[in-house]
Parts: structure tokens; sequence; C-alpha cells
């Protein structure tokens, strides 16, 4: 082939909407457990077949990116079958698959079957000329939804994008409303909650979606709506006994708003169908944990040291069983790490913290998560308040306004306000809240601190932020 041929087809392909030039970052993957829950989703009875076809797709370009190209080619060939099955209507569903094919078949060296997917796709251009597709930007956001948390802000866009042009599509407002509910569970703040009004949307559209029905459960009681959020899981577990996201997400309500106990039993039925789930050993972990705060809080009899000690033993047992399965799930890591810490295994703790910093560092990912659960360590296991303070302070100034900001800003306010009490002139204390409030943008009650700060201590940072801040005022 020469040259110029090969970079009309490579033009042409780059202006494919596929998996291939979605700029799905392959570091921003964790290719092991995205493709155990894709193949999890493929258990999942009951689903259309453009779901199916859907992760099918999903699974295709997976196997590509870990180098089995014949693999990969069963599958988007499988997703093409399944597409047309739905009849005469389904060329707009094909676009997505037929640039998968084409691009794959580029990789392989299979010029005239690459060349023949165009053919396709230019055929149906010709059919459709108005573009952009509905359908195509619906694929989209399903994908951006499955690989990453990366990718959540993405999805949303192309879900709004795709429900501009077909409003009361169900497939698109279910997955606005699954987006919306990750994002906010992300940033852990559900005041003027969007997602709840988008799920009410899309169950009203598909009444027969279970698992959108425990989502809204799960955002009701910040707004005290209680009864009808159990009401809501009642009701889907009553549905669909079997489907595990269904009692995934019920045991997660039953952990944070009813029965911990009801809840591990939930989850330990879905591992009995998905044993090779890190995402459920994970909840399990967090379950235990809730136990082992809950016997705490009971007392300090016999029965309850020995419990505790059981449900420690299981905590920790769930946490590693996730961190395993996928050996760059750092949320668990850290959550094992932290544990290890409350068993008193200060090395095995500190080990896997390190660790944990490396994995964050080079995914670019919850970094900020990593850091708080530290600074709890060195505060609650080490004793070590000073490092406490230290990694506390890096966490908030990575971002104030997410939740683990909003925590470690509580956590050095707590610091700060007991040692001035202890110690009136504690000027370290003071240059502590001078960098809370510097951070939160309240820049007169930060050079109010720092100057107390420094009529008490010499600091070179707090005078640096002070300079910084009268300027800013100027």
């Amino acid at each position: 082939m020469s040259s110029t041929q090969d970079t009309t087809i490579k033009t042409s392909l780059l202006q494919l909407e596929c998996h291939f030039t979605w700029a799905l970052n392959k570091n921003d993957l964790d290719l092991t457990d995205l493709l155990n829950r894709l193949e999890e989703d493929h258990k999942l009875k009951h689903e259309s077949k453009a779901r199916v076809a859907r992760t099918h797709s999903c699974v295709g370009f997976v196997k590509f990116l870990l180098s089995s190209n014949t693999e990969a080619l069963n599958y988007f060939e499988r997703s093409v079958e399944l597409t047309k099955s739905h009849g005469n209507e389904c060329d707009k569903l094909l676009v997505v698959v037929y640039g998968d094919l084409a691009w794959l078949h580029y990789h392989m060296g299979n010029l005239a079957e690459c060349e023949s997917y165009l053919n396709k796709l230019s055929e149906i251009k010709v059919k459709y000329p108005s573009v952009p597709y509905a359908e195509v930007l619906g694929e989209k956001g399903w994908t951006f939804l499955k690989f990453s948390r990366k990718y959540y802000e993405r999805a949303k866009e192309c879900f709004k994008k795709a429900l501009e042009l077909e409003p009361d599509k169900g497939d698109w407002n279910s997955g606005l409303a699954v987006t919306l509910y990750r994002i906010e569970d992300i940033l852990q703040d559900t005041s003027g909650s969007t997602a709840i009004d988008q799920l009410r949307r899309a169950i009203v559209i598909d009444p027969d979606d279970d698992v959108l029905k425990v989502l809204l459960a799960l955002k009701l009681p910040s707004h005290k709506k209680y009864s009808e959020a159990e009401s809501l899981v009642e009701h889907a577990l009553e549905r669909s006994p079997e489907h595990p996201h269904v009692i995934r997400y019920a045991g997660k309500f039953f952990w944070s708003q009813v029965s911990v106990d009801r809840s591990i039993d939930l989850l330990k039925r879905v591992l009995e169908k998905v044993s090779n789930s890190s995402f459920i050993h994970h909840q399990l972990g967090l379950c235990y944990k809730k136990k082992i705060l809950n016997l705490k809080q009971a007392g300090s009899h016999h029965t309850e040291v020995a419990e505790i000690n059981r449900a420690q033993t299981q905590c920790i047992y769930h946490l590693e069983m996730a961190t395993e399965m996928n050996p760059s799930f750092i949320i668990a890591m850290s959550e094992l790490a932290l544990q290890y810490g409350w068993n008193q295994e200060l090395s095995r703790a500190e080990e896997m913290f390190q660790i944990t910093f490396q994995v964050a560092e080079e995914k670019n990912d919850n970094y900020q998560f990593v850091q708080r659960y530290y600074a709890d360590f060195q505060l609650n296991c080490m004793r070590c308040e000073s490092a406490a303070i230290k990694h506390y302070i890096e966490c908030l100034k990575i971002n104030r306004k997410q939740y683990e900001g909003t925590k470690s800003a509580e956590r050095l306010e707590r610091i700060a306000k007991r040692r001035i009490k202890n110690n009136p002139i504690d000027g370290e204390a003071y240059g502590i809240l001078g960098i809370i409030h510097k951070e939160k943008g309240e820049k007169q009650q930060a050079i109010e601190c720092f100057e107390t700060a420094l009529s008490f201590v010499d600091n070179e940072d707090y005078l640096s932020d002070l300079c910084e801040l009268r300027l800013s005022l100027q």
C-alpha cells in the first residue's frame, strides 16, 4: 500500500466515532477490573439486546488494548449480530461498532476489510446525513461511564446532548441519572441534588429498572425521605431478588441507613454469584468497619470484644480480597492500610500506604483520598500529631471543596482549637487556622491568624502567606 493510500485511510479513520477515537487513555483504566465488570454485565439476565451489544463492543475494545486482536474481532462481530437483530432501523446503532471494526482491521493489516467498513459507514451517512446521531452520543456516554470515573463529566455531556435530540429515550435518561448519581456520590454533596430529579424522570420512563430505584433510595435519606427510600428498596428486592446490582446497592442502603448485618447478608448473596467482584469485597469490608464502630459504641464487655475481633478479621479479609482482585483499587488499599493500623500492624500499614501513594501518583487518581487516610493513620494509630497535620494540610490544599478537603479542614480546626485552649500562645495552632481560612478564601481571617501566629513564632511560610494575602487585598 502506498503512503498516500495509508494517509487517506488514516484520515478517514480519525474522523470516525468509536472507541478508538474517544481518547480512552489506557493509563486511566484498570483493564483487569474493567474486564471483570464488563463480563459481570454479560451474565445479567433480561438485559436488552442493545445493552448486551454495547457490552460486547466495550469488551472488544478492552481485548484490543490487551493485544488480543482475535478475541476483540469476535466480540465486535457478535455486537454487530446482536445490533442487527433489532431490525431495519439499526443502522445508526451500527456506527460505533463499524468504526471499531474498521480500526481493528487497520491495526491487523486487513486493509480491504478496513475499507469495507469505511464504505458501510459512508452509506449510513448518506442515508442519515443529519449528525450527530443520538445513538452514537448515547453509546459514547455509556462508554465513558463504564470505563473510568475520570470520564464522568464527559459522560454527562454526551447524555445531555443525546437527550436534546431524543428527550424521552429511556436509555439516555437512565445513563444521565446514573452519571449524576456517581458524580454526586464522589463529591458526597447532595445539596441541590440534580441526580434525584433525573432518577425520578428515568424511573417514570422505565418503571421496570429496579437498579434506578435503589439508586434513588440511596439519595433520599439526605432529604429526610426515609420511608420512601426504604419502600423503594423493598420493592426493588421483591421484583429483582437475584439481580446483583440491585442486591449490591440495596446492601449499601441497609449498611448506611438501617442494618449493617442485613447488608452483610445481602452482599454475601451477591458473592455467591459473582465471586470475583472487588467492589463487593470492598463493600463488605466497609460493612464490617461500621459493625466494629457500632460494637465499640455498645460497650467493652467480653462478648463485644470477641465480636469486635471477629469483625476486624472479616474487615481485613474482604479488603485484602478487594485489593488482590484489583491491585490498583486505591480506596480499598487506603481502607486496608488504615485497618492494619487499627489492628496494630503498624509496619504493614505503613508499607501498604506507601504502595498506595505510588499507585495514586502513577494513575493520577484519588491522591487526596490517600492523603486524608494517611493523616488519620498518623493521628490515631501512630499518635504523631505533627505528621497528621502535615498530611491534612496537603490534603486540604489539593482541593478544599472535595469531601476529603472538607474533612481535613474539620480535623485541622479541631486540633488547632484544642491546642489554643490548652496553650493560648501556641503560634503553630494559629498558623493552622490561618491556612484553613486562606484555603477557604477567607482572606481577612487568614491575615489575622497569621499575624497572631507570627507574634508567637518565627515562621517563613506564615510570613510568605501573610504578604501574599495583604497584596491580594490591595
